[in-house]
């Protein structure tokens, strides 16, 4: 086997694929090829094709040191349940369990779309096209917000009471479960978020990790999006988490996570507070609050970046663009504490 050829199957078993999938997916004529299209920030995606059909497959991270942040079986069914409510998905087509390969797998259908991942790629757009992106991933969040969870079958998907607290504590939990170093203000953090916690604003279908670069756009027009991918966090709980964290991610602290050209940093996009009087003129909800999620979405967006930041330490980490990671852990927190300290503005400068 040629290097590339390890590479591209690093992390796959296609023999025992091979198997599954001729015994589970309707229509697979092997053999299988794969191609890593994203791996070590969340979990590894796939592309698998046997000449005739693509799929896209996710598993999770090597040696991953957050279990609970990766749970497949919980993205599988979620996608699964949101097929026709309106919110853009991924047609499911396999749920691969542990003993095939080692670790629980999704298989679905791929969907062809560009998905904005870098500045350049954003800039690429007129000026209007950028302004109408980040309006439409706002419309389609507001969408997802208002699906009844209950009509689809994920009325025991999660426990919307009590969400955020139990939020505090497991982003800390994973702290302690993933930290390379000791950060005092991680913790100064963790106490003031335990002070401001509120009551929750509501009950909905939460994504978990909802920016740009986690939905495939059309490529006719970028307002549209084709797919949301990157379901591994979604649970029932309080749909104002999801938009404080849609907007944080436009803080430029983010962009060493993204080795320092992540799309939803970008200045051509609307302001975060543009986009969240967006959100509320689409959902009616009351955002004077915001400060809090927005200080919750900044503890969670560290703690996820010092995980990464761990598995790359550990040579755990596929592909390039890991060494920058670890450098916006504490510049993430701070703003977080700068977030917090707010109580009438959801801007992020």
């Amino acid at each position: 086997m040629s290097r590339a050829e390890a590479t591209t199957v690093d992390g796959l078993d296609l023999p025992a694929l091979e198997r599954f999938f001729t015994g589970h997916v309707p229509g697979f004529g092997g053999p299988l090829t794969a191609e890593l299209l994203q791996g070590g920030r969340s979990n590894l995606t796939y592309r698998l094709t046997d000449r005739r059909t693509t799929w896209v497959l996710r598993r999770p991270p090597l040696g991953g040191l957050t279990p609970s942040a990766h749970d497949m079986h919980r993205e599988y069914r979620i996608v699964s349940a949101l097929a026709g409510s309106g919110v853009p998905v991924a047609p499911t087509v396999a749920f691969i369990p542990a003993d095939v390969m080692g670790v629980p797998c999704s298989v679905v259908e791929y969907v062809d779309g560009p998905v904005i991942r870098t500045q350049e790629q954003l800039h690429a757009l007129p000026a209007p096209d950028i302004r109408r992106c980040a309006y439409g991933l706002v419309d389609v969040l507001a969408r997802l917000h208002a699906v009844d969870p209950g009509c689809i079958g994920l009325e025991g998907f999660g426990r919307p009471d009590g969400y955020l607290a139990r939020q505090i504590r497991r982003w800390n939990d994973q702290w302690h479960r993933v930290r390379t170093r000791d950060l005092d203000d991680v913790e100064t953090l963790r106490a003031r978020l335990v002070e401001a916690c509120p009551v929750e604003s509501g009950a909905s279908i939460v994504h978990g990790d909802f920016r740009i670069d986690n939905a495939i756009l059309d490529p006719d027009d970028p307002a549209q999006v084709r797919a949301l991918v990157d379901w591994e966090m979604a649970t029932l709980g309080d749909p104002l988490a999801d938009l404080g964290l849609h907007l944080v991610y436009s803080d430029p602290a983010f962009e060493p996570v993204l080795a320092g050209s992540a799309a939803s940093t970008s200045r051509e996009l609307p302001t975060a507070d543009h986009l969240a009087e967006h959100y509320a003129d689409a959902t009616g909800r009351d955002l004077s609050r915001l400060p809090f999620y927005l200080a919750l979405g900044y503890f969670k967006i560290a703690v996820i970046a010092e995980g990464i930041h761990a598995r790359f330490q550990q040579g755990l980490t596929r592909g390039s663009g890991f060494a920058t990671v670890g450098d916006a852990v504490a510049p993430l927190v701070a703003n977080g504490l700068r977030a917090l300290a707010r109580n009438l503005s959801p801007e992020l400068s």
